[in-house]
């Protein structure tokens, strides 16, 4: 878990090394749970745990409210904001359904990719509350709790039993950035402050997700769940202050175990970018499309011509380099941050962003002026440069190579933007 920023440094990371973090709220001595899926509609995570003497539903979400920004504006947000906002809180609740669970917590962070190690002091008057800090530049997290914490070493524990019918909760909080850490931030969007007001705040990130699903048009169909499913997933890789889409949310999980191509996937592909962007608008979600097209608008303002990659806020560089701290994934070394292939050239860019500005203006007869001399840029790089050799869809790290499908793509970047010039006029 890499915070505030999906591309920040992590403070969680044992899937890529066991000393690099880790945050365990479940049942004690148990590590197999008996089930696990997504509430229906949501992004919310239910884990069903089996013991020798009972049963524990165990509820995960990072917690989505209304805009809070009501004294100041929000520092990030260039997009239209909406009604609702993420709260910048971890949220986990527990219920014993049947018999009794020794619920166990355990919030280890190590911030900095696991170079520093937490500093815990309790930040209210009980055992309840409790704040983890770490180096110079590193964003403090809060964590309050109905259990009573203490702290050995760099970890914050707990355990309580739970018998059939009783609740616990542990939120975890953070600010946007080390700049905005004081109380009036801390008061602005506090975490739940009982068991009761969790499992609402729980209820109504559910009910969130539920609504915004609902604004798609999905067919009755036997696969209509996958479909609903791909979009939730679609509009959680979303950083809505910007309205870029991520790749992906993690960074240096290997394509084969052992190997070397372990790259980092937390920033926006405009291939990548494109085709999930197809995905939403065919499925009725306007908002999302028109936001990333002012972030395509954004990154390539008075540039000459668009990177294959960005910075989900539009950063142009994204240097990359390696954690020779951490062993990898089950050993698949080196773990990466950052990724060199922005500075590629890859031809076939301009003509998945033609496909999908076309796509979507001939469906909805709408496309934001601000995007026309970027694709007219586009198609004038396509006819200048489809001859020449590419790093290609996959990216090589040798010499460029002459690949049939960039030269396709520059194709459909000149068929698209005639097709275009036609429908803007």
């Amino acid at each position: 878990m890499c915070l505030p920023r999906p591309d920040s440094p992590s403070v969680f990371a044992s899937i890529l090394d066991r000393s690099a973090g880790n945050f365990r709220f479940g049942p004690a001595g148990i590590s197999v749970p008996a089930g696990r899926r997504y509430l229906p509609g949501t992004l919310v995570i239910e884990t069903t745990w089996r013991t020798r003497t009972g049963w524990l539903i165990v509820r995960d979400a990072l917690c989505i409210g209304p805009w809070y920004h009501g004294q100041r504006r929000s520092g990030t947000h260039r997009r239209p904001p909406t009604d609702y906002e993420a709260e910048h809180i971890l949220l986990r609740t527990a219920k014993c359904v049947v018999g009794s669970v020794e619920l166990s917590l355990d919030c280890q962070p190590a911030f900095d990719y696991g170079r520093d190690a937490a500093k815990w002091e309790y930040s209210s008057p009980g055992y309840g509350e409790a704040i983890a800090t770490g180096g110079d530049g590193d964003i403090p997290l809060r964590l309050v709790t109905d259990l009573r914490v203490g702290f050995e070493g760099p970890g914050a524990h707990a355990t309580t039993t739970l018998r059939q019918g009783e609740r616990a909760y542990a939120a975890l909080a953070w600010p946007r950035s080390q700049y905005s850490a004081g109380k009036e931030f801390w008061a602005e969007h506090p975490p739940p402050a009982d068991v009761d007001e969790a499992f609402q705040r729980i209820e109504r990130t559910a009910d969130f997700w539920r609504e915004w699903i609902n604004h798609g048009e999905f067919p009755e169909h036997p696969w209509q769940s996958y479909l609903q499913r791909s979009a939730l997933t679609l509009k959680g890789l979303t950083y809505s202050p910007t309205g870029a889409l991520l790749a992906a949310p993690t960074t240096s999980l290997p394509e084969t175990i052992g190997g070397e191509r372990n790259w980092d996937y937390r920033y926006t592909w405009i291939r990548d970018g494109t085709f999930m962007l197809w995905g939403l608008y065919t499925l009725g979600f306007d908002r999302e499309a028109n936001d990333f097209f002012y972030f395509i608008a954004d990154v390539a303002a008075e540039k000459q011509d668009l990177q294959i990659m960005y910075g989900i806020s539009g950063e142009h560089e994204l240097t990359e380099g390696t954690l020779d701290h951490l062993t990898g994934y089950e050993g698949s070394a080196p773990v990466r941050v950052g990724n060199a292939a922005y500075a590629q050239r890859q031809h076939d860019v301009w003509g998945a962003v033609l496909d999908s500005v076309y796509l979507h203006t001939k469906s909805r007869d709408y496309m934001p002026e601000v995007v026309w001399p970027i694709l007219k840029k586009a198609v004038e790089s396509a006819i200048e440069n489809w001859k020449k050799p590419d790093r290609g869809i996959w990216e090589v790290r040798g010499e460029p190579q002459h690949f049939v499908s960039s030269k396709l793509m520059c194709w459909v970047a000149c068929e698209r933007g005639a097709r275009l010039a036609e429908l803007h006029g």
